[in-house]
């Protein structure tokens, strides 16, 4: 396909597909994306996922398009539509994991019919060898409702044949666990309905296959048995002979009960409870969910098999960037991205090719340059944003009243340090045991190192992980580079901090080990390679582990301010200086210019505008601590039972509704209140769950959620909650036009900073959604389109702010300028403005540069105080005073030419922010200088 007509990487739009959102369903919209100033529309996985999937993660099968989002032609459409606007596309692809499970996927179900002699048998992340005599040789599967014996006991684990394929297998609900081929002579007995030939076609089957154990090659000698099997299976009396032999196997009789016992012991797999996997899974899986497998990318075969769909699409020009999910599950992220970007540049020599990878920053964490990637998918950004955003003086404030409520602490460090201990001990229990057991070995091969315990090493090691500052290091055969080893002797400083001083000498081991004595010095042979599998071990085991405590657990049980509880955040920290934000523009433009710049995706906690609202109430903090001591004595009376919700659940959910409260909503509008208990429902729920406090997942707390769901309810949709549903919602519209503000600021911020902005879907207008589902919901493209066809009348625009075109607007105008001077946005010099005045501490203003092109942008930041009367996310022109920007290059006084409006704003080299943001609350201008 024609590539020279695509614009350059400019703005990405996120497009979350799925069955009820299909590939044709964007081919109208394209036009509409276009005239946004997108360049490249941004794609959740395509491949084919598991039925109904509403995010694509879960592939089944990556060597085909997606069948419900259309398949390949439908791609094929879309990709014909976006050129015809001279659009690209890029693509995100999960090559950590694939769903297992189920019945659906044909690489995992020969896994298990045939264990290691299947051609899959190295494609996924099998610790084949185990400590425990019951595991040695056996893939357990944690897929069972029940304990295994009550499976059997209740018939839940009935014996199938499928005729079409010639299978036998075992049926648990929506699971299929295959029987190995070499045991299917014992399955194929004759009755006596059949005939001397019939006999003698089962017999001689019978024998063929039970003779398969003997031979070599067996995966490809099955297959014409199979094709035989189904052939005689057409015969109804050979097949009610079969049918008759599978009624023997019936687990709800003593004798079958046996019988089926004896037969899945025989196979590759240990079918187990779900409940066993935390502790006794020998095969690593995506965080602690059980249908997600882990791949070994990391090996040639399943590198080129699981890309070969990927790279065909490349080849042929149809896709035009790659983003990778979860990058730090994998073996060895930096080999993986240079040998992905090696074969990328090969497919396509004519063109470059971004290549994104989803990575969380730690506090002080930069992507690794020699990874040859474009830079990471943004989420960086949206913390640097946030704390931008909020008023340091409200951290104590806001702190103290989360502690005295909820008698939770208000340090998150604290907080997620004791997440971490708790998913170590719990979900991840099994893969911790699987680090600690790869550390013994390491520890027995060496003679100065054997008489460590496993006790010991697992005290040193979880105390370790716990006080681990960043996802994970990247330790290569030269061990840990400078770059990572800060972060790992943050963990050691901490660790000893905790441990008993007799320990300290098994924590200096594992520094040692885990990257401190580079692995190559090792002879080649087994102590390298046990070395090196301790190492994957731990790395694969960190990324998990701060995941799930961080991101799955302590952001749902803190709860200073949810506006600093993100993916990607350092929620320890509540705010950062203007020079901060100026210092990572910097750097961004220094080592990846085209670095993507999200404030929203499809796994954020909160839709961009709720955290840009939740940001008021750091500089309000005094008012907001006033409010809930109101809000908790209304709501004594709505209490169906004590201590239901908790003082920290009712405080989060406060701070939620606060949030999220759409503009329009009325605290008396009945059917609009009962859509929104639905979603709030929808998300307190699970943040019940994640927080692991009052309910779980694993173990629901019944009384407990339907408590507070009646609370929930009685607030929103009861005559008795009218006055706290009133006050919540007098506050919300209290702090509505400060976070429209904010919002602005931040969405102009994101258009015209060094990196390339990303904007997810539908929230080209106001986004107050909460955790997904809810930020998934369908997005109402029809009234976008129409907003954009619309006259642009500046006042029209603020005195409707409250409809969202006032963002759309702010959106499509600076990317049109971003299309008219595209140079100057992604090689132009970033260059911090000193601002002088009155109100100096409320502006950011900083100017871009390039070859006789600069582009001024200056916004408001913490200015709730300048809008505290005010119904509109616009500051009064008067109240700017004095207030001015420093120019530092001759700028003669003239019109510069601003979004909405042109003005004489420059003035003895100093740009009045009065006038600059005196029409409009944000502002970009563009100067075009004497060459």
């Amino acid at each position: 396909m024609n590539q020279s007509l695509i614009q350059p990487l400019r703005a990405t739009l996120r497009l979350q597909f799925h069955k009820d959102f299909t590939l044709d369903q964007a081919v109208p919209l394209v036009p509409y994306f276009a005239s946004l100033g997108i360049s490249h529309v941004y794609a959740s996985p395509l491949l084919a996922a598991r039925a109904g999937s509403m995010h694509g993660y879960d592939v089944v099968d990556p060597t085909t398009v997606n069948p419900e989002l259309g398949g390949e032609a439908a791609l094929r459409r879309l990709v014909a539509a976006l050129r015809e606007q001279n659009m690209g596309l890029i693509l995100d692809i999960v090559s950590n994991h694939m769903a297992v499970g189920g019945g659906d996927n044909p690489w995992w179900l020969d896994l298990l019919e045939w264990g290691r002699l299947s051609p899959y048998g190295e494609f996924f992340d099998i610790q084949w060898h185990s400590p425990d005599p019951l595991m040695e040789g056996q893939l357990l599967l944690p897929f069972l409702g029940s304990d295994y014996g009550i499976a059997l006991q209740d018939g839940t684990l009935p014996l199938r044949f499928d005729a079409r394929r010639g299978a036998f297998y075992v049926e648990h609900y929506e699971h299929n666990f295959p029987i190995c081929p070499t045991n299917y002579g014992e399955l194929l007995k004759a009755d006596d309905q059949l005939n001397a030939e019939q006999v003698e076609q089962l017999k001689s089957l019978a024998d063929r296959f039970s003779t398969l154990s003997y031979q070599t090659d067996v995966h490809n000698l099955a297959i014409p048995l199979k094709t035989e099997l189904h052939e005689l299976a057409s015969d109804p009396a050979i097949l009610h002979a079969i049918q008759h032999t599978l009624g023997t196997y019936d687990s709800l009789t003593p004798e079958g009960f046996q019988r089926l016992h004896n037969l899945l012991e025989r196979q590759s797999y240990r079918l187990a409870s779900w409940r066993t996997a935390a502790d006794d899974i020998n095969w690593r899986r995506f965080f602690d969910i059980n249908e997600l497998g882990g791949l070994r990318v990391e090996r040639p075969a399943v590198f080129e098999a699981t890309h070969a769909k990927i790279f065909e699409l490349v080849a042929e020009g149809l896709v035009d960037g790659l983003r990778i999910d979860h990058i730090d599950g994998l073996a060895d992220p930096r080999g993986y991205c240079r040998k992905l970007r090696r074969r990328v540049d090969s497919l396509a020599p004519e063109r470059h090719l971004p290549i994104y990878v989803e990575k969380i920053l730690g506090e002080g964490e930069t992507l690794h340059r020699d990874w040859s990637v474009d830079g990471s998918t943004g989420y960086e950004f949206m913390n640097q944003l946030s704390l931008l955003q909020h008023d340091p003086e409200g951290a104590q404030t806001l702190g103290e009243l989360w502690s005295r409520h909820s008698e939770r602490p208000a340090d998150f460090r604290q907080e997620a340090q004791l997440a971490r201990q708790q998913i170590l001990n719990g979900s991840l229990a099994g893969d911790f045991e699987s680090v600690a057991h790869a550390l013994l070995q390491v520890a027995r091969d060496d003679l100065m190192t054997r008489d460590l315990t496993l006790g010991a090493i697992r005290r040193a090691l979880q105390e370790l992980i716990v006080h681990f500052p960043v996802y994970r290091t990247y330790i290569s055969p030269l061990g840990r580079a400078a770059q990572d080893e800060v972060f790992f002797q943050q963990a050691m400083d901490g660790a000893r901090q905790t441990l008993g001083e007799a320990d300290w000498p098994v924590l200096d081991c594992l520094a040692g080990w885990l990257g401190g004595q580079p692995w190559r010095r090792y002879p080649v042979g087994r102590p390298r390679k046990l070395l090196k599998h301790a190492c994957v071990r731990f790395q694969q085991l960190t990324s998990p582990a701060a995941a799930k405590a961080v991101e799955d657990t302590a952001l749902y049980r803190s709860a200073v301010l949810l506006s600093r509880n993100d993916v990607g955040y350092n929620t320890e920290q509540f705010s950062a200086p203007v020079a901060d934000f100026h210092a990572a523009c910097v750097n961004r433009l220094a080592e990846f210019p085209d670095n993507l710049l999200a404030t929203a995706t499809h796994d954020h906690k909160r839709g961009e505008d709720t955290r840009a609202r939740l940001a008021v109430l750091s500089e309000r903090s005094a008012w907001y601590a006033e409010q809930v001591e109101h809000w908790r004595t209304l709501a004594d009376e709505l209490r169906i039972e004590p201590g239901a919700p908790s003082a920290g659940d009712e405080l989060i959910l406060y701070q939620a509704i606060l949030g999220s409260w759409p503009l329009e909503l009325r605290s008396d509008d009945q059917a609009a209140l009962e859509d929104y208990a639905k979603r709030l429902w929808q998300w307190q729920q699970k943040a019940l769950r994640e927080a692991k406090l009052q309910s779980s997942w694993s173990a629901p707390n019944e009384g407990y959620e339907q408590a507070t769901h009646g609370f929930l309810e009685r607030l929103l949709l009861s005559p008795e909650g009218e006055r706290l549903r009133a006050a919540l919602g007098a506050a919300a519209q209290s702090i509505a036009a400060p976070g429209a503000l904010n919002s602005l600021a931040q969405t102009l911020l994101r258009m015209t900073v060094p990196g390339v902005p990303d904007l997810y879907q539908g929230n080209e207008f106001w986004d107050f959604t909460l955790v997904d589902p809810d930020n998934r919901r369908p997005v109402d493209y029809a009234s976008r389109q129409q907003a954009m066809h619309g006259r642009l009348d500046q006042p029209d625009l603020l005195a409707n702010w409250r409809d969202g075109r006032i963002k759309q607007a702010l959106i499509a105008q600076a990317l049109n300028r971003r299309a008219e001077h595209a140079e100057l946005f992604q090689k132009g010099t970033y260059q911090a403005l000193e601002i002088l005045g009155s109100q100096a501490h409320r502006v950011l203003a900083f100017v871009r540069e390039w070859q006789g092109k600069r582009a001024i942008v200056t916004v408001p930041i913490r200015c709730a105080e300048l809008l505290e009367n005010s119904a509109e996310p616009q500051i009064d022109a008067p109240l700017w005073g004095d207030t001015r920007v420093k120019l530092p290059f001759a700028a003669p006084e003239e019109n510069l030419k601003g979004l909405f409006a042109s003005v004489i704003v420059t003035k003895h080299r100093e740009l009045m922010v009065s006038a600059a943001l005196g029409n409009f609350p944000v502002n970009l201008f563009i100067q075009t200088t004497q060459a």
